[in-house]
């Protein structure tokens, strides 16, 4: 049973609190003699064709690109937060002031992201290349209802928890600097999951199901359209390799690389927030159909 209140999410959010400052500059600077992403979503072990040094290089740009799109969503992420916390700032002052650290905590993770493409950009020696702007796809995204967008924001905060605890916290082998950055990240998205979840309970109170299922059309299409930008993504990362390694990569063998990274990016950023089971419990409680719904699809993206 889900039992987050305002004023406990608060509480924890404050005693976490860090500075861009304390994880990123000076002497704290990443190692690229080591990979950033664990295997279980990076997926480059297996990648068809390339050499030890090549996969370690893969690694290092899907950890570029990885980061890059939590700054990405999270530039719409702020701007949805602050309307929906907007019309109660007269209300309850423990609901206020958590949605409004939300808010701060959004803004300093895509100052903490920026500083991280820079120093990425510094280090590694050759430019990769990202989905994007920011700006159009927060227009499209908010172009959609209220509740279809904070059950995607939703389904992002329990898969940056998931990626942490699953795959990241116990993986000694990566790269301390990258790890903290994701440690840190992880630390304030915890309370982000509980807000959201009230968010999303509060913008479905007094829907009717079909509704609500409706919104659940809606936040599936705005996967398929993230879905449409990994397979962008995953060409445009086989195009950084290949300025990284100095040749080109034969075909069929590039294409085979593409298709099994696209699939590594579903999983990573849809499939592994589909399935998450607080996400699934949070769309229970809404519909059982839309949880059905749900989990009828997300298998495509595993």
């Amino acid at each position: 049973m889900q039992t987050y209140t305002y004023e406990s999410t608060l509480a924890a959010s404050e005693k976490v609190e860090w500075a861009v400052e304390d994880v990123i500059g000076g002497d704290k600077r990443l190692d690229f003699a080591k990979p950033f992403l664990p295997e279980s979503f990076a997926r480059t072990a297996e990648a068809p064709g390339l050499c030890v040094d090549a996969k370690l290089k893969l690694n290092q740009i899907r950890g570029h690109d990885y980061l890059c799109a939590f700054g990405l969503v999270e530039e719409f992420i702020l701007p949805f937060v602050v309307d929906h916390v907007r019309p109660h700032l007269s209300g309850d002052d423990y609901r206020v002031r958590a949605f409004l650290a939300f808010a701060s905590e959004e803004a300093k993770h895509i100052q903490l992201f920026k500083r991280f493409r820079e120093d990425f950009r510094a280090g590694f020696g050759t430019e990769c290349d990202v989905i994007g702007p920011p700006e159009a796809v927060a227009k499209a995204v908010l172009a959609h209802s209220p509740l279809a967008v904070a059950i995607l924001i939703l389904h992002i905060e329990w898969m940056s928890q998931r990626h942490f605890t699953d795959s990241v916290r116990d993986e000694a082998g990566l790269d301390p600097q990258f790890k903290s950055l994701l440690r840190h990240h992880w630390m304030e998205e915890a309370q982000h999951a509980k807000l959201d979840t009230l968010m999303v309970r509060a913008l479905a109170e007094g829907r009717s199901e079909s509704e609500i299922l409706a919104a659940v059309e809606e936040y599936l299409a705005i996967g398929g359209m993230f879905d449409e930008s990994f397979r962008t993504q995953s060409e445009l990362n086989a195009a950084s390799l290949e300025r990284a390694i100095g040749r080109t990569l034969p075909e069929p063998a590039r294409a085979a690389l593409v298709a099994q990274q696209h699939q590594a990016l579903r999983w990573t950023f849809l499939g592994s927030g589909m399935t998450h089971p607080e996400f699934l419990a949070t769309l229970g409680g809404l519909s059982p159909k839309a949880r059905a719904r749900v989990e009828a699809v997300a298998p495509t993206f595993c």
